[in-house]
């Protein structure tokens, strides 16, 4: 049953699988095993990431596509509920239209750049991708009537959403223990959990699909793959289709979390660096590698300056080692962690672990069929 739920694409290393169960059960609990505000907003931000790089992965890692314009599409779909909410009002209706209407500009957009764009090389097409993404970005800042602007635009969200809404309340006993209430915010985290789990098992099943088998061996040589029949052209177009409709749903439950879309925190090109270094951290072509490339990266990116606070305060005094452990200087750290998990996980994460254990298969093999060998060689030198 597990099985056929990751349609048959299991992460394939112990230590991996032991880190994708442990990920999954922190963010399935996350509300009631981490405690505060910000905690839940990093894990629901990991959340969205997972879903935004896994769709990118589907054009980076399996299809061999460069492409600036994901943060496009993960805007659209973030304006999409945001102007739907404002202009209809709160209410499920309005989640709906502005995420089916998000959808359709999402998909004629990218019908449109990948059918008349993916003919030309790979560098000129990445090119044109960030051309279009920066005139969107502009776009949107300065359409202020319909898009707010750079100050962005602040919606409600429906009422069983709203942080307000209390829809179980625990007492707490007589010493004021074991009292909780799951209010609008909770049930909000869950829904976007319970999304991100289909829409990542959707992209899981596509990639392995024959469709997915295609798209890789496209990757691999695309010469080839027309030679023996297959239409790179309308492969390639329709991974940017579906690539670009999983990132607009993505940016749509960024805004339902949020109840705020605007320039910054869906259409900026550091959302697009910040997905390409999750990509590179967990692994290209691989789903899991959005899964821990994207805890990595999110967790170090909001955590790394608290624990530099510790090791400053613990370090105070010392005369080189204290400056260079300030919190002011987290950023250096970020990117000299990126720089070693580069220089010793050339692959990725998941990419490294998967070679070594490919290696142990192969490894294994040859032993069985040497003692084969061996056994063979043994019976036939035997005196009958």
């Amino acid at each position: 049953m597990l099985d056929r739920l990751l349609s048959h694409d299991r992460p394939g290393h112990p230590a991996l699988a032991a880190l994708v169960v442990l990920i999954v059960l922190a963010l399935a609990f996350a509300p009631f095993l981490f405690p505060g505000a910000k905690a839940l907003s990093v894990a629901a931000k990991l959340l969205v990431f997972i879903l935004l790089v896994a769709s990118f992965d589907l054009l980076l890692g399996y299809t061999g596509i460069v492409s600036f314009a994901h943060t496009m599409f993960f805007g659209i779909g973030a304006y999409g509920v945001g102007i739907a909410s404002t202009r209809m009002g709160e209410g499920w209706a309005a989640v709906a239209v502005g995420c089916a209407a998000a959808v359709v500009v999402s998909l004629a957009l990218s019908f449109v750049i990948g059918l008349f764009s993916l003919r030309v090389k790979a560098i000129f097409y990445a090119m044109i991708t960030l051309a279009v993404a920066a005139a969107f970005q502009t776009l949107a800042s300065q359409l202020s009537d319909f898009t707010g602007g750079e100050d962005g635009i602040t919606f409600k969200n429906p009422a069983l959403l709203s942080p307000s809404f209390e829809w179980i309340i625990v007492a707490a006993d007589a010493e004021g223990n074991g009292g909780f209430t799951l209010d609008g915010k909770i049930l909000t985290y869950y829904v976007l959990f319970v999304a991100v789990a289909a829409l990542f098992l959707a992209l899981l099943r596509i990639v392995n699909s024959p469709f997915g088998r295609v798209l890789q061996a496209i990757r691999e040589n695309d010469f080839r793959a027309e030679a023996i029949g297959y239409r790179t052209v309308v492969y390639r177009t329709l991974s940017n289709v579906i690539s670009a409709m999983f990132a607009t749903l993505a940016g749509a439950l960024l805004a339902l979390w949020l109840r705020y879309v605007g320039p910054d925190t869906t259409l900026s090109f550091e959302i697009m660096l910040d997905i390409l270094l999750i990509v590179v951290i967990g692994g290209m072509g691989t789903m899991y590698g959005a899964v821990i490339g994207a805890a990595l990266f999110v967790l170090a990116q909001n955590y790394l300056q608290d624990l530099l606070k510790i090791g400053a305060g613990a370090l105070e005094g010392v005369p080189v080692l204290s400056v260079l452990v300030s919190p002011d200087r987290w950023l250096l750290w970020l990117g000299l962690l990126f720089v070693l998990s580069v220089y010793y996980f050339p692959t990725g994460v998941v990419g490294k672990l998967r070679a070594r254990t490919a290696a142990k298969w192969v490894e294994q093999a040859r032993a069985q069929e040497a003692a084969q060998g061996t056994a063979r060689e043994g019976a036939a030198g035997s005196p009958r």
